[in-house]
């Protein structure tokens, strides 16, 4: 208890033992003790009660009178309740002003952000945005249907997900020029909170990127073939000293070659939302390649392993599949020294589908460069890559392949130990097996 308010109370304590004690004497001079202490101690009573209703009227009434300077407890109590209601009253304002702030924020923003009801779907706020790129009206759409507001934007099923709903982009139901990304976001048990974005010019900026380098790609194939024609007339016997020169000019046109190859490909795997066609595609069959080209590329360097232990085939495009798969055996062999082991495995994946994995026992991949790997152009090492003629695009060309086919690219890596590449399929893509494996000899081991 506060020092003041001890005071305060031993005051008024101390006060009524004198009322009492005066009563007391009154009442042994008059000769009616009892009487006399009756009457004041239901005058004290009386009096408290009558403090406590004063109490109950300023709370009730929320008065904030200013309190006496008297020194009794209820004037301390009046005291205490009078700096209260000031504290809370000064909490109340800096709260109201930081909603303040917090609402203009919000409705300042070029996102649209809804405040969505979980259980039911239905819509408690939204910004200014919300009204600029879905067509929400404030206050009509309060408390209205977000699934029924925004026909026919798919979000439905999109919803249901929940916590799991990955980012969707659709039109918008306002302007059917504008393409919408939105995510769901619940931050509270009944409340989750909706943001639409417009990429409708970053999607136009995509675009274009994509064009460029796949028109650069396609123009440079022309002075390229040139190039390597008048390479191929020159004889290196004819003039010695012009051989090494010639090698190197006929290397890095060549590898040049690759790089405008890849960006194409890049660029039409990115421009596609799904398959062309799809087929039966033979693992059995994609296997035998995939070892002999390993086999073909390591020049009898490793050790190549074919483990093929799920006995299914795939449904896709066989194009697509052995360019991902291809991309990623190239990338073993390439970095993995002589004497080393790559297996190349097709295993079911304790879910229902399926997955190839490619692990080999090379240099290993540091794990900051893990989420990154797949980025066009992204080397972990520049000189090791440019020694290994790579063009920084296979990674790239795997990840947009697998998305096509509904799949996922998970790596795992240490360095020093080697990595695993895994592209797992789901159930959807499964298909029985039906051909025969082709028989191929063990390749050789050097160490």
């Amino acid at each position: 208890m506060p020092p003041r308010a001890r005071t305060a109370w031993f005051r008024t304590l101390g006060l009524l033992l004198l009322i009492l004690a005066a009563a007391t004497v009154l009442g042994l001079l008059s000769g009616q003790l009892f009487p006399f202490l009756t009457v004041t101690a239901l005058g004290i009573v009386a009096w408290h009660y009558w403090r406590l209703r004063k109490v109950l009227i300023r709370l009730t009434a929320r008065q904030r009178l200013t309190p006496s300077n008297s020194d009794g407890v209820w004037n301390e109590l009046d005291r205490l309740l009078y700096r209260t209601q000031g504290e809370m009253r000064a909490r109340k304002r800096r709260l109201m002003e930081m909603l303040r702030a917090y609402r203009a924020a919000a409705a300042a923003l070029p996102d649209a952000i809804i405040v969505v009801e979980r259980n039911s779907q239905r819509i408690q706020w939204f910004n200014e945005a919300g009204t600029r790129l879905l067509g929400l009206r404030y206050p009509d759409d309060i408390g209205a249907s977000l699934v029924q507001r925004l026909q026919p934007m798919p979000l439905a099923h999109w919803m249901a997900a929940g916590r799991n709903a990955e980012p969707l982009e659709t039109y918008s139901p306002f302007n059917p020029g504008a393409t919408l990304s939105l995510r769901l976001i619940p931050y509270s048990e009944n409340l989750w909170l909706l943001v639409a974005r417009d990429v409708s010019r970053l999607l136009q900026l995509e675009q274009m990127r994509r064009d460029f380098v796949a028109n650069v790609s396609h123009e440079l194939r022309t002075p390229l073939t040139v190039i390597h024609g008048y390479l191929d007339m020159l004889d290196p016997e004819e003039q010695p000293d012009w051989a090494p020169m010639l090698a190197e000019m006929q290397r890095q046109s060549q590898r040049m070659t690759q790089l405008v190859e890849d960006l194409l490909t890049l660029s039409r795997l990115e421009s596609q939302d799904h398959l062309q066609a799809e087929e039966h595609v033979s693992m059995a069959s994609m296997l035998h390649t995939l070892r002999r080209e390993a086999a073909a590329l390591s020049q009898g360097r490793h050790q190549i392993d074919i483990d093929d232990s799920a006995h299914v085939d795939l449904l896709g495009s066989g194009k697509e599949l052995h360019s991902a798969f291809s991309n990623l055996v190239s990338n073993a062999v390439r970095y993995t020294p002589a004497g080393g082991r790559i297996e190349i495995a097709w295993r079911p994946d304790g879910q229902g589908g399926v997955a190839l994995q490619v692990t080999d026992s090379g240099y290993g991949i540091p794990a900051s460069h893990l989420p990154r790997i797949t980025e066009r152009f992204y080397r972990v090492s520049t000189s090791r890559s440019r020694e290994s003629g790579g063009t920084g695009l296979g990674l790239a060309i795997v990840k947009h392949v697998l998305q096509l086919h509904e799949a996922r690219l998970e790596i795992s890596s240490e360095v020093g130990q080697g990595s695993t590449f895994s592209c797992h399929f789901g159930a959807g893509r499964v298909r029985p097996h039906d051909l025969p494996a082709p028989i191929d000899p063990p390749a050789p081991v050097h160490s």
